[in-house]
C-alpha cells in the first residue's frame, strides 16, 4: 500500500508564517484518507526527517518568502522543489530545503514531492493571520485534497 505524508509547517506565532499549520488543522478537522498521515511539523526542521522514510508521496503546506503577491497559492513539484543545504546563522534556521536535501543524502527522498505555498502579507508576532492569507486556508486545503486524489488516495469527509 502506498503511503502519503501531508506536512503542515511554519510558525503559528508569527501571523502568516503559520498558513501551513492552519491549513493542516483545517484538513484534519474535515477530512481523512487511508494511507495518508497528516503531521503538524511546525518549526521542527530536521526532526521531521524520520517521517519521510518509506513515504511514496510528500505534500508540504507552507508559507514562502519573497516578493510574490501575498495570498497567491504557489505550487512547486518535481524539479521545481528546492532541496539544498544553505548557510545558517543559527540552528533554528533549518527549513524545508534543508530537510529535503538531508533526505536526499540519507537516500529516502519520497519519489513524488509537491509543495503548496502562500506568500505572507504580515510577519509580526501574533496568532492572527492577515485577512488575505487567512482566506486561503480552505482553498489551499482543497488543492491539497486534489493533489492527494491525483496520487490515487481516496479522501473522505
Amino acid at each position: 500500500m502506498t503511503q502519503a505524508l501531508v506536512l503542515g509547517v511554519g510558525n503559528i506565532l508569527i501571523q502568516d508564517e503559520g498558513i501551513g499549520v492552519r491549513t493542516l488543522e483545517w484538513l484534519q478537522a474535515h477530512y481523512a484518507a487511508p494511507g495518508v498521515t497528516m503531521i503538524d511539523g511546525g518549526t521542527m526542521g530536521l526532526d521531521l526527517l524520520h517521517y519521510l522514510e518509506g513515504i511514496d508521496h510528500l505534500l508540504i503546506l507552507d508559507a514562502i518568502d519573497g516578493a510574490k503577491t501575498p495570498g497567491e497559492i504557489i505550487t512547486l513539484a518535481d524539479d521545481a522543489v528546492p532541496a539544498f543545504l544553505s548557510l545558517k546563522i543559527s540552528p533554528h534556521q533549518i527549513g524545508i530545503q534543508d530537510l529535503l536535501a538531508t533526505a536526499q543524502l540519507m537516500g529516502y527522498t519520497p519519489p513524488q514531492v509537491v509543495i503548496l505555498r502562500v506568500p505572507p502579507a504580515q510577519l509580526q508576532v501574533g496568532l492572527d493571520m492577515s485577512t488575505v492569507v487567512a482566506a486561503q486556508v480552505e482553498p489551499l486545503a482543497r488543492l491539497a485534497i486534489a493533489q492527494l486524489e491525483a496520487w490515487g488516495y481516496r479522501v473522505r469527509e
